[in-house]
């Protein structure tokens, strides 16, 4: 598994706009300045997301980008998986392999498998939300409730 710089980009993107929700639409200009990206780069990027449904655009002089659905609804698998497509193979068994002791394919493939699960049930259980409130926390922006 790698995450490309696409990957990487498209999370940056998002959690930009995450962290803007509720102030209208944000300009990519805006985004790219603010988290390093190249603006080209990140336009063709925010095309995709926006055929993902992970984004609406706005044209004109007061357009821009917001979030399709709120950060909470947002896991970061659904970026990566958007972008990267499937982070590792479903099935990891490569056919040009023919081992003389199954039982080792077998395990290897197992592990695989097991991998796979747990990256994509990590991703999946975090959410834009949950980095916003992260950044929140190491500024010490912290809400306490009664």
């Amino acid at each position: 598994m790698r995450i490309s710089n696409k990957g990487d980009y498209a999370l940056r993107a998002l959690f930009d706009l995450a962290q803007h929700i509720g102030r209208g639409p944000i300009q990519s200009d805006e985004i790219a300045t603010r988290q390093g990206i190249p603006v080209n780069y990140l336009n063709h990027l925010l095309i995709s997301l926006r055929k993902a449904g992970l984004i609406e655009s706005l044209r004109g002089s007061q357009g821009g980008h917001l979030l399709a659905r709120s950060p909470e609804s947002i896991t970061l698998l659904e970026i990566f998986e958007v972008v990267e497509g499937q982070l590792l193979c479903a099935e990891p068994a490569r056919d040009d392999l023919i081992p003389t002791v199954p039982e080792d394919r077998q395990l290897i493939n197992d592990f695989w498998v097991q991998l796979r699960q747990r990256v994509e049930q990590m991703l999946a259980g975090i959410t834009l939300d949950d980095l916003c409130q992260r950044k929140q926390q190491c500024n010490g922006d912290v809400m306490y409730y009664i």
